[in-house]
């Protein structure tokens, strides 16, 4: 990898390899499906335009007209949904609804992406007139601060923005209200960083109150490690770098406490003691933006430290949880996956793997192991094409759901937009055909889109959350709009946030970085390496579909699937 620059703005690349011929029978011999896949028609883009547009529309107008102030829709009884003052232990709602509509704040540069000017300019102003953080009600650090301060910082750049990159979102009369309110939001988040031995934060705070008595002193990684990039950005554009050297600590502090011995980092932790409570390692729940934070810190800010982690941690990741043949595209060997293991020594700790797990497969693309990504992307689709839905964790030993629900997360989207990305290839756009399919045979309903209960009989539940407008169809839509602004950017790029909210890479978030020193070493393990994001990786975008029908088949029936029922894509 290098580093290349353009106009004094940084940007992430890497260098192509030679990657060796897929082994096949007859390599220039395709199957009907992969003739299929390997195109893929005008018609059928325009109706992925239009349908997602549709979807989007659709979900955003029923959570105006019925949900809002509230923080989210329920779709099924049509009325909002906030926290649950009742319950205050009820903390699958209360960590993520704060009476501070949501829904409004997550969705605002949704409507960018969907070109509505006049609809984001409203729910701006909506947002400015009736917003207000002094709540009595108590929240998850994590997500208020990837939803709402991620959605008002990104709304804030945008609205402030007179070059109008992304279109006539610019609002003469804004007067950094959104900065204001993210500001004061991350005021009244700082107290859950004060008063613990480790400095790193309670997982809770309210938002009046501060830390409540009786706040638990556990903590997952990703809650406590993935803060970065909102805190960082905020700083930059305050001129007040307090917030970023805040979460910079937390992170540092989880750095220092991995396992001396395998180098993994826990799921768990105590912020009073820093002892583990958990050792499970792995890509999913409680640790996986983790790791994509570490990169895109990188990304953003230009930070060697950030990179060198990453680095050092991709290392003892494909050390400790990579598991089946080495090279990802061959057919000799079992699937490779990663697995959940003990931070410890490695050993695995269970047989299941996550839907969150699937947004890895976008990091790979950033971090240019393209090959790696295509592969980790297949096997998480091969589950999508059994249930037409992810469950929450899929047991690859059993073939079958451990958790069965699917509450319309947006990682594997995500990761089939940035593998289109950096690939071109058509099948991931037929992916995304295939999805909007399902979303809308499975999930529709009559004021929006619902959780799925479970995957096996496909019952629904009454909930709508606030990530299937602000990350699900935002990436659907960009994964068909190939001349949207931001999927022509050239000048400066863009990074998503783990709440795929729009942060420009500019120069004002950037430091320059020092000469690179760990870029090689760790990436080297893998046997093959590909372009990054900011490149195409043409071994995967030459009109053949990125794994052969005997690759995809074997992955199929990896997970269970009967090919006598599915074709294989």
């Amino acid at each position: 990898m290098v580093i290349k620059f353009n106009r004094n703005v940084l940007i992430l690349v890497a260098l192509f390899t030679s990657i060796s011929p897929r082994k096949t029978k007859n390599p220039f011999l395709l199957t009907e499906e992969e003739i299929k896949y390997s195109s893929i028609s005008k018609d059928d883009i325009d109706y992925g335009l239009s349908k997602t547009r549709e979807m989007f529309e659709f979900g955003w107008r029923n959570y105006m007209e019925y949900a809002f102030p509230a923080d989210e829709l329920d779709p099924i009884h049509c009325r909002g949904r906030g926290h649950d003052h009742e319950n205050p232990d009820n903390i699958n709602i209360n960590d993520v609804l704060g009476d501070y509509s949501l829904g409004l704040i997550d969705t605002l540069d949704s409507l960018v992406v969907f070109g509505d000017h006049d609809e984001f300019k409203r729910a701006v102003n909506l947002v400015i007139k009736t917003v207000s953080f002094e709540k009595n009600t108590t929240v998850q650090v994590f997500e208020s601060t990837i939803r709402v301060m991620g959605g008002l910082l990104a709304a804030h750049m945008i609205a402030a923005d007179s070059t109008n990159r992304f279109g006539p979102f610019y609002m003469s009369d804004y007067g950094g209200e959104l900065l204001t309110l993210a500001h004061d939001l991350a005021g009244r988040l700082v107290p859950a960083f004060e008063g613990t031995a480790t400095g790193i934060p309670y997982t809770r705070i309210n938002l009046q109150k501060g830390v409540l008595p009786g706040t638990t002193n556990s903590t997952c990684t990703s809650g406590a490690g993935s803060l970065l990039l909102e805190f960082g950005v905020l700083s930059k554009l305050l001129g007040d770098d307090s917030y970023e050297r805040m979460a910079r600590r937390v992170n540092e502090k989880l750095w220092t406490l991995r396992n001396e011995a395998t180098g993994l980092h826990g799921n768990l932790i105590d912020i009073q003691t820093g002892e583990w409570i958990g050792h499970l390692s792995g890509l999913g729940a409680g640790i996986d933006s983790f790791y994509e934070y570490m990169l895109k810190s990188y990304i953003l800010f230009g930070d060697q430290r950030d990179l060198d982690m990453y680095n050092e941690s991709f290392l003892r990741i494909v050390t400790y949880m990579r598991r089946g043949r080495s090279v990802c595209a061959d057919l000799e060997g079992d699937i490779p996956i990663y697995v959940n293991v003990d931070a410890r020594d490695g050993s695995t700790s269970n047989t299941w793997m996550d839907s969150l797990q699937a947004s890895f497969a976008g990091v790979l693309v950033l971090a240019g192991e393209v090959d790696e990504a295509v592969c980790h992307h297949a096997f998480y689709y091969a589950i999508w094409k059994k249930y037409g839905v992810l469950p929450e964790r899929f047991n690859w030993q059993l073939q079958a759901p451990d958790v069965s629900f699917y509450p319309l997360r947006p990682e594997f989207v995500e990761s089939t937009y940035l593998l289109y990305t950096a690939t071109k290839n058509p099948f991931y756009q037929h992916v995304g055909l295939e999805i909007l399919e399902s979303l809308e045979t499975i999930t529709r309903v009559k004021c929006g889109f619902a959780t799925v209960h479970d995957v096996a009989d496909r019952s629904l539940e009454d909930r709508m959350e606030s990530f299937f407008l602000s990350e699900t169809l935002k990436y659907l839509y960009l994964l068909f709009d190939t001349d949207h602004p931001i999927n022509k950017e050239e000048q400066e790029r863009i990074l998503f946030s783990t709440e795929g909210h729009i942060f420009p890479i500019t120069s004002l978030f950037n430091t320059p970085p020092s000469p690179p020193s760990l870029l090689d070493p760790p990436l080297s393990i893998l046997p093959r390496r590909n372009a990054s994001f900011c490149e195409t990786a043409t071994e995967f975008s030459a009109g053949i579909t990125p794994l052969r029908h005997s690759q995809m088949s074997h992955l199929f029936k990896t997970v269970g699937v009967d090919t006598n029922l599915h074709n294989w894509v």
